[in-house]
């Protein structure tokens, strides 16, 4: 199908936005085809809460994020599938789906593990519903996982057609926003905060201050004046309503925190244990840290045990290391990590949670390094690409750090976890 450049021929934009259905879910069926028409669940880390249901699971009322013990019953009485996350197969099959859309478009933008932005500005109008219905198509044929796509001139009624398109359940699983004759009618089917960039907070305001109750009510609304009372944020949600392109791929900025920690599978007392765990959180955050290349100037730990326990005395603690030059290395994380769980660690208490925080991050290509330290150099720098490589390629701990341990018992619960059909070659399916 013929592209032209939008910013060479002027073409009215079109931007298309493609999310899984059900993804977690979606993915424990491709494996499983007989559970393709039986409610699937997935659970949170620990097993804990339902984080991911079929349509079959949603029709039946389950909430999300509803605690799996209370609905356990109920579940086990429908015949629910209930699993634990398997996060390695996710996003194995998440790399699947976003290898498989970017052979459609010289524009994709990857939003989420589940979603994908394609710029399909410069495509035949007249033939577009049917090249993104052959998309979906091609899409769900070589990976298994069925997707929606929503098609509009801006991302934020991209996002509204989309959630049309599953609510409605259109056929080919393609609305194309754009060429909808009664968009007014179709923004009055929209609540306030089901409109993308709305939070809970600000849809309240919105319909207690200025009694703005559904997404045509904030397309009436003056971009301007609500400016001044919101945001530059609020002004662009409305523009993009109105039809008006704001949001681009280059306003997106790096995260300048990230956050890695996790409940623990068990309680746990051995400071050599926390270590462990904190190494682990360490790892995941620092390949987040390069991956957007940036380094971090900073890293909180904290360590803490369970809220609310009433035998048990609360105890948690956390402390900060600000770094003299920013750093990217996990080796040098580390072991100012351990230098913090010393300095916060009480032996005694059962410790239920552990984790890191890395912020005042910048750019890595800012960078400047600082004669009279050694620890951060740009080889560094090379070392931790070969590392990060070779773990994309061979699994995520091909190579890992001592500090990590082994056998990890604090490890998070997952006792309804199904194969690494993807990841691990020992798990592959017989066919």
């Amino acid at each position: 199908m013929l592209y032209e450049s939008s910013k060479d021929y002027g073409q009215p934009r079109r931007i298309a936005l493609v999310d899984c259905n059900n993804f977690y879910a979606s993915c424990e069926r491709v494996f499983k085809p007989a559970w393709n028409h039986l409610p699937v669940g997935v659970l949170s880390n620990n097993d804990g809460c339902i984080v991911a249901r079929s349509n079959e699971l949603k029709a039946a009322g389950i909430p999300m994020g509803a605690p799996y013990f209370k609905f356990k019953d109920q579940l086990e009485n429908m015949g629910a599938i209930i699993v634990s996350s398997n996060y390695a197969l996710y996003g194995d099959m998440s790399a699947r789906v976003m290898d498989t859309l970017a052979q459609y478009t010289p524009d994709m933008e990857i939003y989420s593990i589940d979603e994908a932005w394609l710029d399909m500005t410069g495509f035949n109008t007249a033939t577009l519903d049917e090249y993104a219905r052959q998309i979906v198509s091609n899409v769900h044929q070589c990976t298994g996982i069925p997707v929606s796509m929503g098609i509009a001139p801006t991302k934020v009624l991209a996002k509204l057609a989309n959630r049309l398109c599953k609510k409605r359940n259109i056929p080919g699983q393609v609305f194309n926003i754009g060429g909808a004759a009664h968009i007014e009618q179709l923004l009055k089917s929209f609540a306030v905060e089901e409109v993308w960039g709305i939070g809970r907070r600000w849809a309240e305001q919105l319909k207690t201050k200025h009694h703005i109750y559904t997404a045509l009510d904030l397309y009436n609304a003056d971009s301007h004046q609500m400016r001044s009372h919101y945001s530059v944020v609020m002004q662009r949600i409305i523009l993009e309503l109105q039809g008006v392109p704001c949001l681009f791929a280059n306003d997106i900025k790096p995260k300048q925190q990230i956050i890695a920690s996790r409940s623990f599978g068990t309680r746990i007392t051995q400071k050599s244990e926390i270590i462990e765990a904190i190494s682990t959180h360490l790892v995941r955050a620092c390949q987040k840290l390069r991956a957007q290349n940036s380094m971090a100037s900073g890293m909180t730990v904290s360590i803490r045990t369970a809220a609310f326990q009433p035998k048990e005395k609360y105890y948690g603690n956390r402390a900060t290391t600000k770094f003299t030059v920013p750093t990217a290395d996990t080796r040098h994380m580390i072991a100012a990590a351990i230098r913090a769980i010393d300095s916060i660690f009480k032996q005694g208490p059962r410790y239920a949670k552990a984790g890191v925080m890395l912020f005042d991050i910048s750019s890595a290509d800012t960078v400047q390094y600082d004669l009279f330290d050694e620890q951060v150099t740009p080889e560094s720098n090379a070392l931790m690409s070969v590392i990060d490589s070779i773990n994309s390629r061979y699994g995520k701990k091909a190579i890992f750090f001592g500090s990590q341990g082994i056998d990890n018992k604090w490890a998070m619960k997952r006792d309804k976890m199904t194969q690494h059909f993807t990841t691990n070659w020992l798990e592959i399916p017989n066919v």
